[in-house]
């Protein structure tokens, strides 16, 4: 794809009249008046809703969000910024909102140069990081478990050397086996002391001086699977340079006058971490931006409507930054709010808190606003801030000094506390990516969002 922003050809839209028709005809859709009236998925309170809330809960549903969502983690798997998956995952989201009438822009951006690496074990087929001081190429061979051991004795010619970290010493791993003839040598990662509950994550093995041979840095996960009794495995480390990552921005414009061309976005991250298929993060946030473009497209506003999927949030809000570094003052002062959605469909049981973050922990526009929907909907008392945080894409807005939060389920009293398998090769959408979550998270955001839209 080209360096410059890409502008779609946009399909027609519905013209004002007919979008503010159609929310005339809100009542009459099927099942419109139970769903006002209906206890809604795992709510304490029974619902109150506002005519737009009405408008969002009886159009949005998680199961075809889901379809998206296999997409993205089951088909496309690791969308690692800058990377050919990623390129696809872009395409495929820009491709949807097209088909729902939007205007559609690929915004570019350069992303770090990275090697990554792919294993092939019988049918399994992985992803993981390798060292940017490791050697490229392909190397086929069975394994030797070497466990924690930072010196070889051994004779590993034509084998491939299996470590577990050993941390700070991942250079005398590596070297240790290639000096005894390895072909590529594996570091399985393991876990942190600061959160032992959640697994390793595959890694960049920080190498200070070359090593002739690939260095890979497994997810605990893969390490697990080839103990278990892979003998042999065949592996390809690839240079990945002068890579484009893409922002991925669709807009509405409002229906009704809108003088001061304000404008709320609703956003969330599609890349992923290596080795991760990312189905919970972001995979459910972008699946969410999708659907609720779907659900909100004929629905009339007083704003327009942004549905902004960024590249690149793994790097450190690469994407997001790059985005309002763009805006000019006046733009950035149109926007009224930024409802970001990071890991919002975790299925693990004790993430049963859906949290309200600000940066600075107080609230803004939209924090308010998705109070006030969880009070509509019922979920009162279910919802926990805000609370301080950033880590996501919400933090570049914040900078910018426009109202932003980010709204994600998790567990325990702190918003740190995320599921085991995040970031890990388990983030799958049949491991952990719970349909009712996604379907209150689309509610609460769609009906939040659009309370914000609607507004002078």
């Amino acid at each position: 794809m080209p360096q410059s922003s890409r502008q779609l050809p946009r399909r027609d839209l519905l013209a004002g009249a007919a979008a503010f028709a159609g929310f005339a005809t809100i009542g009459l859709l099927p099942g419109t008046a139970a769903a006002a009236t209906r206890q809604r998925p795992g709510a304490l309170r029974g619902p109150s809703l506002s005519t737009g809330d009405k408008a969002v809960v009886a159009r949005v549903d998680a199961r075809r969000a889901l379809r998206h969502l296999r997409v993205l983690s089951d088909d496309i798997g690791w969308r690692v910024a800058g990377t050919r998956r990623e390129h696809r995952a872009a395409h495929y989201i820009a491709e949807t909102l097209l088909d729902l009438d939007y205007d559609v822009e690929l915004q570019p951006f350069t992303v770090p140069d990275k090697k990554l690496a792919e294993l092939r074990a019988g049918d399994e087929h992985w992803q993981s990081a390798a060292a940017a001081n490791g050697a490229t190429g392909r190397a086929r061979g069975r394994i030797t478990d070497l466990g924690t051991a930072t010196e070889v004795t051994a004779d590993l010619t034509g084998r491939i050397a299996l470590f577990t970290r050993v941390l700070d010493k991942e250079q005398e791993q590596a070297q240790a086996a290639a000096a005894k003839g390895a072909l590529a040598v594996l570091i399985v990662n393991v876990r942190s002391t600061t959160y032992p509950e959640r697994k390793a994550a595959s890694f960049f093995p920080t190498l200070r001086e070359a090593v002739p041979v690939p260095v890979l840095g497994l997810a605990e996960h893969h390490g697990e699977l080839i103990r278990a009794g892979v003998r042999s495995l065949s592996l390809e480390v690839t240079a990945h340079t002068g890579l484009t990552s893409y922002n991925v921005l669709a807009e509405r414009r409002a229906t009704l006058p809108n003088p001061g061309g304000k404008a709320v976005i609703v956003s969330a991250h599609y890349d992923s971490v290596p080795g991760s298929p990312g189905g919970n993060d972001d995979g459910s946030g972008t699946v969410l931006c999708l659907e609720l473009a779907r659900a909100m497209r004929r629905l009339p506003t007083q704003q327009d409507l942004r549905f902004c999927l960024w590249g690149a949030e793994e790097l450190g809000l690469v994407g997001a930054r790059h985005y309002v570094k763009q805006l000019d003052d006046a733009a950035a002062a149109r926007i009224t709010g930024c409802f970001q959605n990071d890991m919002v469909a975790t299925s693990h049981p004790p993430a049963g808190t859906y949290w309200l973050l600000s940066v600075d922990g107080k609230d803004n526009t939209t924090t308010t606003a998705i109070g006030g929907a969880a009070a509509r909907l019922g979920y009162s008392g279910q919802t926990k801030g805000p609370t301080a945080r950033g880590s996501s894409d919400h933090e570049a807005f914040f900078e910018r000094g426009i109202a932003a939060g980010n709204f994600s389920w998790r567990g325990g009293e702190a918003p740190s506390q995320l599921e085991p398998v995040y970031h890990t090769p388990e983030d799958t959408v049949s491991g952990n990516v719970s349909r009712q979550r996604l379907q209150v998270s689309l509610e609460l955001i769609g009906c939040a969002a659009y309370d914000v839209a609607r507004r002078r």
